[in-house]
């Protein structure tokens, strides 16, 4: 875990000095540089003092870079066609969740084996109108609309429109 690495950071980018966070906190120089070289670990207690200085919630310093803040810049996405025409894009992930935008062609897709897989997913209709189908449920969406579901049970969605239909993906699986 790179704490220290976080505090200097956070500290650098608000214009504070070493001397103005050890006045602050009552903490040593010769401490807080071993700190945020990370050569050293700090209580819990000098971290949530050094936390509500730099105005911070404690939590934020102990992520690890890979659970921060996660961007995906638009040229950066991937994407992946579903059974033929469907498109899916890529927009982000942290942890086991994932979130995409799924563009669906009218008429799309034809009748065939529904989806099932591991998780749990979230839907917001964008544009155009969908049905929903999970098990015997089946639903008419448009845009505006959501519906969500567990992904273990076998579920499909269907473009009824005569435009694209534009969905908003939430997913999670436990990892």
């Amino acid at each position: 875990m790179q704490i220290g690495s976080s505090i200097r950071s956070i500290r650098r980018k608000r214009g504070i000095t070493m001397g103005q966070l050890c006045e602050a906190t009552g903490l040593s120089q010769g401490f807080m540089s071993q700190l945020e070289n990370n050569k050293t670990s700090p209580s819990l207690a000098t971290l949530e003092t050094i936390a509500t200085f730099l105005n911070v919630p404690i939590s934020y310093l102990l992520l690890k870079q890979e659970e921060r803040m996660n961007v995906v810049r638009k040229q950066d996405r991937t994407t992946s066609l579903f059974k033929g025409r469907h498109k899916i894009e890529h927009l982000g992930q942290i942890g086991g969740m994932r979130l995409y935008l799924s563009e669906i062609p009218p008429g799309l897709p034809e009748e065939g084996p529904m989806n099932e897989h591991e998780g749990i997913e979230a839907h917001y209709v964008m544009k155009g109108t969908v049905k929903a189908c999970q098990g015997e449920d089946e639903y008419v969406l448009e845009e505006g609309d959501t519906f969500s579901w567990h992904s273990s049970v076998p579920h499909s969605v269907h473009n009824i429109g005569e435009e694209t239909a534009v969905i908003l993906i939430i997913s999670h699986k436990e990892i």
